[in-house]
């Protein structure tokens, strides 16, 4: 079975989602793939979202975009991350979506940066962490979706660096509505073996984000796609392929070039 693609929606030209998704399909794209801002700004898109939903856009999966996010160091702020998650979450279903994704924080300490050692310890990081995605996990499981919680690389956060890590959190939180996103260029950088840790969680993964190995598109570094995507297609991987990287060249060019390097590493695809 091919895994579909999605495109994250801000990489596409053009005017409106109903005009992205023209050219998503053209491209070889199955889906648009949001972005969850704060303020409730998924939420008040809502009539625009609608009118792409109802013009047949496929909207699987929104990715959180904000400066703050569940395990900020600040209560009020990874209470603020919380409130939108649950939106976001809302909106997706109500958009006949999968669910909606976030790191357990972004850019906001690092262990390999100076002081070296955040202001909260490892048992308090992960209390934040397991009572967010509780709730979180709850909510989704009422709406029908799913919360993907993403490990970033080492220099990007330090709380959720890897897949186990993420998996551990899930198994801790006991909800089938709380899984993992894995991405790509996080995993280039923080796993050992890409193939291995994907098995190592198979259960738990509930998205795949792609780009390549320089965060540029697929085809422009050095992964090796068509392994990764057997090992996909082996742990029976259910999900999507999203888009999430910087483009070099022509924006329209690339993306095709990445529609097309996905294409031809699922198995069983011919190689033109």
């Amino acid at each position: 079975m091919t895994i579909p693609l999605a495109c994250q929606e801000q990489l596409l030209p053009g005017d409106d989602l109903i005009g992205k998704y023209a050219l998503a399909t053209a491209l070889g794209y199955q889906g648009i793939e949001l972005r969850g801002r704060g303020d409730l700004a998924l939420a008040r898109r809502l009539p625009e979202l609608r009118r792409a939903r109802a013009a047949g856009v496929v909207l699987p999966t929104v990715c959180v975009e904000m400066d703050h996010f569940i395990g900020d160091f600040d209560l009020e702020r990874s209470r603020d991350a919380v409130r939108n998650l649950r939106s976001q979450l809302s909106v997706i279903a109500e958009l006949g979506g999968v669910g909606a994704m976030t790191p357990a924080a972004w850019g906001m300490f690092s262990r390999r940066l100076p002081p070296f050692e955040p202001p909260r310890s490892p048992a308090g990081d992960r209390q934040v962490l397991l009572d967010a995605l509780g709730e979180l996990g709850e909510h989704a499981r009422a709406e029908g979706v799913t919360l993907l919680l993403e490990p970033l690389n080492r220099y990007e956060d330090h709380m959720v660096n890897r897949l186990d890590e993420a998996a551990t959190l899930c198994a801790a939180v006991g909800l089938p509505s709380v899984r993992v996103a894995a991405d790509t260029f996080h995993m280039n950088i923080e796993e050992d073996d890409v193939h291995a840790a994907l098995r190592s969680v198979a259960p738990y993964l509930g998205h795949v984000q792609v780009s390549d190995s320089n965060r540029y598109q697929p085809g422009a570094g050095h992964l090796n796609w068509p392994a990764l995507l057997r090992t996909l297609h082996e742990i029976g991987y259910p999900g999507w392929l999203a888009l999430e990287c910087r483009l070099r060249g022509d924006p329209v060019g690339a993306l095709q070039q990445a529609a097309t390097v996905l294409r031809r590493a699922q198995p069983g695809r011919a190689a033109a």
